[in-house]
């Protein structure tokens, strides 16, 4: 009969062996349990690598969309016609010969001559300049006010956030043709700046109500409610904490209204109320050649198939950074 060992049945008599990573299975169980508790990988791991936040994300896929791609590409080309139109158009705008009134395509003139004689090609280069400055000056004036009260209101609420949405509604209820019909015809000059003025009035309330909705959001989270406990400000708060998590609305929305904010601009210069002679202008070039389409449909092409291509340009984009930065959407 044999006799127990002396040193307890959970001994072992020889070396203890020793388990390689891939023996067992243990070290990887290990991994996965560190992986689960960290909520990433491990720093050795193929998978690992820093996480990546909302706007690195975002940009990571818009570099992959073509459609964002695409429509960037022809926005540079159009600011860059803006800044520097003489770059494809060395001729002078406001040149007229009307000899040459209503011809069609010559050698050095391409899209004809208008009513006036003068070179479609070249007002149409310079034509956007004026408009791609009203959109993007009227854009940022009513991105910069909307999101300032909308920020506020949203952020202390009470009766500012009550007469903020009051205010709003007066504004949403003015229709934006009428509107410019009584508050343009009375402005005098050709400057561009009473129509930034009046797009940036009609145009704040729709980014003041995105600002403010993405305020009440943000606020309501544990890091800001962590911040407010730490004894920070609300200054703090609102630039530091709330701000970068709550401005992606606002720039989607900026986005594609600045295109809608264009074809305003044109619409405005069309019926007489807008910009004015002698500014280059899509809208002012529509207006002369709406008469004349049948006799010389050319002085009607160009200049609106600029503007529709501009539109059409900052709407992609508007769309592609909001598929990006909105996760719901992936």
């Amino acid at each position: 009969m044999a006799e127990p060992d002396p040193r307890g049945a959970g001994e072992t008599t020889g070396p203890r062996e020793v388990i390689s990573p891939g023996a067992g299975g243990a070290m990887s169980m290990a991994a996965g349990e560190a992986e689960t508790l960290e909520g990433g990988p491990l720093p050795g791991s193929a998978d690992s690598g820093k996480a990546r936040s909302l706007w690195s994300d975002a940009w990571h896929d818009l570099r992959r969309n073509p459609v964002f791609l695409v429509s960037a590409l022809v926005i540079l080309f159009l600011l860059l016609i803006a800044v520097w139109p003489s770059l494809i158009a060395g001729g002078n705008p406001l040149q007229c010969d009307l000899a040459k009134a209503q011809d069609g395509p010559a050698p050095g003139h391409p899209f004809g001559f208008d009513a006036q004689g003068c070179d479609v090609y070249t007002r149409t280069v310079h034509g956007a300049r004026a408009s791609i400055t009203v959109g993007v000056c009227a854009t940022t004036g009513a991105a910069l006010l909307g999101s300032v009260l909308g920020g506020l209101a949203g952020y202390y609420g009470g009766w500012w956030d009550g007469l903020l949405s009051r205010l709003a509604d007066v504004f949403f209820g003015i229709p934006i043709i009428l509107g410019g019909l009584v508050f343009l015809s009375v402005v005098t000059g050709a400057s561009i700046w009473p129509v930034v003025g009046f797009i940036v009035l009609l145009g704040w309330p729709q980014i003041a109500r995105i600002a403010r909705g993405s305020v009440v959001t943000a606020k309501q989270h544990d890091y800001v409610q962590a911040a407010r406990a730490l004894g920070a400000s609300d200054g703090r708060l609102l630039l530091r904490h709330i701000a970068p998590n709550a401005v992606a609305p606002v720039i989607v929305v900026a986005t594609i209204a600045l295109g809608t904010y264009i074809a305003l601009e044109a619409t405005l210069s069309f019926i007489g109320v807008g910009l004015r002679p002698p500014t280059v202008s899509w809208g002012i070039d529509i207006s002369n050649a709406s008469t004349l389409i049948r006799n010389s449909p050319h002085m009607l092409l160009w200049p609106a198939g600029a503007l529709s291509l501009t539109v059409l340009a900052f709407i992609m984009l508007g769309d592609a950074v909001r598929d990006a930065l909105d996760p719901k959407l992936r």
